[in-house]
């Protein structure tokens, strides 16, 4: 008896420690997205600013 309390102790041991790997894994995955957002909206709002900067240009040569 004994011997399967072990069993059973180690068992758990190894799906609390897949849990915790889990959760680390899908908290990188989250961070790596938030980066990749805040990238794309830093593009963006470059993007918008030198159209309207071309914009004024182009109003200012009328």
């Amino acid at each position: 008896m004994n011997y399967r309390n072990r069993s059973n102790e180690m068992e758990l041991m190894h799906e609390e420690l897949a849990r915790a790997q889990m959760s680390a894994r899908l908290g990188e995955a989250q961070r790596r997205r938030d980066v990749r957002e805040a990238t794309l909206a830093r593009r963006m709002s470059r993007r918008a600013e030198q159209a309207a900067q071309q914009a004024r240009l182009a109003l200012a040569r009328l």
